[in-house]
């Protein structure tokens, strides 16, 4: 499993409580842009449209930008490949305030691109601030075990 892109402040900006698995509806000059590594997930979501799932905001340059055509769309809203359950889940889940479905990482799975996204709940500011002061103490207690 090669993981493409990963959303590393998700972790820090949110809670996230599950973690769901997609397909994702990709041209093929998306699909070797997304293999070389050319993928930003910051500042991106996943919504539900009329009861499809689909990802916005994800930025993904074109392959070979002389030879990308006149309608192609860097940041245009990609199809998420999930069951109907799944969907139906998420939209009763995600009329609760306060959650959303951030994307946390898009990886390859047997040869096809795949995204995890998780059903996520915003965290406050001082969780945060919690959170990095922690860290902080973590770090000084290895600096002083290893010196």
């Amino acid at each position: 499993m090669k993981i493409y892109s990963e959303n590393k402040k998700a972790g820090f900006d949110y809670e996230v409580l599950e973690k769901f698995q997609a397909g994702i509806v990709l041209f093929g000059q998306e699909v070797k842009s997304i293999k070389t590594g050319h993928i930003n997930l910051s500042g991106s979501y996943v919504t539900l449209n009329s009861g499809e799932p689909f990802l916005v905001g994800v930025k993904v340059p074109p392959y070979q930008p002389n030879n990308a055509g006149a309608d192609y769309g860097d940041e245009r809203a990609k199809k998420l490949l999930l069951n109907k359950k799944e969907i139906n889940y998420l939209i009763g889940k995600t009329k609760t305030k306060g959650f959303s479905l951030i994307p946390l990482k898009i990886y390859e799975n047997n040869g096809r691109i795949k995204i995890e996204f998780g059903l996520a709940k915003g965290k406050r500011k001082y969780d945060k601030k919690e959170k990095i002061k922690k860290r902080d103490i973590e770090r000084e207690i290895n600096r002083e075990l290893s010196a």
